[in-house]
């Protein structure tokens, strides 16, 4: 299994992990492994949009229509 290593981490930020790890009842390594799962589990918003593109139907692109509506704001 491959490991990560994350250098320079700020004190505060460390800090704060090591205590929501604390209040879990786990070590800092199985929160951390537990929560690293979950993000990698969630689509990004760039991975959502390629997803909604490549489906089938109506005749302008999910993404197209998002920038239309943003744009339209935009002006009103």
């Amino acid at each position: 299994m491959p490991h990560v290593l994350i250098r320079d981490l700020p004190d505060d930020t460390h800090a704060v992990l090591r205590s929501r790890a604390m209040r879990e009842g786990k070590s800092l390594q199985q929160y951390l492994f537990a929560e690293l799962r979950q993000l990698a589990a969630r689509p990004t918003v760039d991975e959502l949009m390629d997803r909604v593109d490549s489906r089938s139907g109506g005749r302008v692109s999910f993404r197209r229509a998002v920038e239309d509506v943003a744009e339209d704001r935009h002006r009103h």
